[in-house]
């Protein structure tokens, strides 16, 4: 026989939007009763979320604060022509940090995970064997939605954790080094220094398709391993992922295409960066937000969270704008010279691109200056020329 369940506040989607919604729920509320709904058996699944202190504001910094596993001051990028140590506080997330978290603050039966579910509204959650949630609100966090509503370029990657034989000589995190051979689209390598025989490398693609051959970047990753002249004990991890970096598009589209009526956050709600694909800091800002409201009903939280991702896309024209003159007025393998101009700019500059808070003044210095990029191409990327019409190079 079928059961209903009865909650103030149902979430369905148990990945990083999700889990920090219910965290900030109840850590403000904590008589609230929230339910955190998956077809996976643990929170978070297997991820790293890596952030800048700068974006997070600092009044949502108690929100992530107990999440972050490991911490940095400083980190590096390097390009053919160009390298720099940038001072700047960075942070990473495990998700087994997540999991066990969520597993601590909320009471055993508000987390039904390994539950498939059928469909969600604004204040019910119907699951695959037939039992119900009816809910005050529900909030549907369950990843992206139709991404065909919206002109993507794609950032996907291949990242393994590593215990080392021997101690690393790498103090900080080398967030993007780029001095290797450049394929399928702007290529770098993450690296990020875990303890003093830890180390996790990401081979990272912006691709005009996201097609990912997991194989091959995987073989890529312990080649550029060997490479630093890092001796492998044993493999930790693995983890792969396509990330969406949006040109334009239709957000009510995309919103539509996952229901209308009903409350969204994370990638479902649209709410990550449009250049690096990152949700983490807009998830954080959601979490906050809905736990700041006094209305928690289904149609005051679908209203929250549809103004919230509406107004964040509005605002975010600028960031789709220069991702089309790095995806179509850039060749495939020159497109790393928009990222090192890129990183010759001001540090406080880079760190507000990142947080998607980037000044007008800092939008007019990143456009100004000789463009690594034809300038025909460009003006055509940004429907300023005809696609027929070519210029010469500035």
């Amino acid at each position: 026989m079928a059961t209903t369940f009865h909650c103030d506040v149902a979430i369905v989607g148990a990945g990083l939007a999700g889990g920090l919604i219910a965290l900030a729920l109840k850590r403000r509320h904590p008589a609230l009763d929230v339910r955190l709904v998956d077809a996976a058996d643990t929170v978070g699944g297997n991820h790293l979320w890596s952030f800048f202190a700068s974006d997070v504001d600092e009044a949502d910094r108690w929100i992530v604060a107990p999440l972050i596993s490991y911490g940095w001051r400083s980190y590096d990028v390097m390009f053919p022509a160009h390298e720099r140590h940038i001072t700047a506080p960075y942070y990473s997330i495990e998700s087994d940090r997540l999991d066990t978290l969520v597993r601590a603050a909320l009471p055993e039966a508000a987390l039904m995970l390994g539950r498939p579910v059928h469909s969600v509204s604004a204040i019910t959650v119907e699951f695959a064997d037939g039992d119900r949630i009816e809910a005050k609100g529900v909030i549907d966090a369950r990843g992206a939605g139709d991404l065909g509503q919206l002109d993507c370029g794609w950032q996907k990657f291949v990242g393994r954790e590593f215990e080392l034989a021997e101690p690393h000589d790498d103090p900080r995190p080398m967030v993007m080094d780029a001095r290797v051979p450049q394929r399928d689209g702007y290529r770098f390598v993450y690296c990020l220094p875990f303890a003093a025989t830890r180390m996790f490398v990401e081979d990272t693609y912006y691709s005009d398709t996201p097609d990912l051959d997991r194989a091959v970047l995987s073989d890529r990753v312990d080649a550029y391993v060997t490479t630093r002249g890092w001796q492998v004990d044993r493999l930790i991890r693995e983890e792969a992922g396509v990330l969406p970096v949006t040109m334009g598009g239709d957000f009510e589209g995309y919103w539509r295409s996952t229901g209308q009526d009903s409350a969204k956050a994370g990638m479902r709600a649209g709410l990550f960066h449009p250049t690096t694909g990152y949700s983490l800091p807009d998830a954080v800002r959601t979490a906050s937000l809905i736990a700041r409201t006094r209305d928690l009903s289904g149609a005051g939280l679908r209203d929250l969270t549809y103004g919230f991702a509406r107004a964040t896309w509005q605002q975010r024209g600028f960031y789709r704008m220069i991702d089309k003159m790095l995806f179509r007025a850039a060749e495939p393998e020159e497109r790393y010279r928009v990222l090192e101009r890129f990183y010759r700019l001001d540090s406080q500059l880079v760190r507000r691109f990142y947080a998607g808070q980037s000044t007008m003044m800092d939008k007019a210095r990143i456009l100004t200056g000789k463009p690594p990029v034809p300038i025909g191409r460009a003006l055509q990327a940004i429907g300023l020329l005809p696609a027929a019409r070519t210029e010469p190079s500035a």
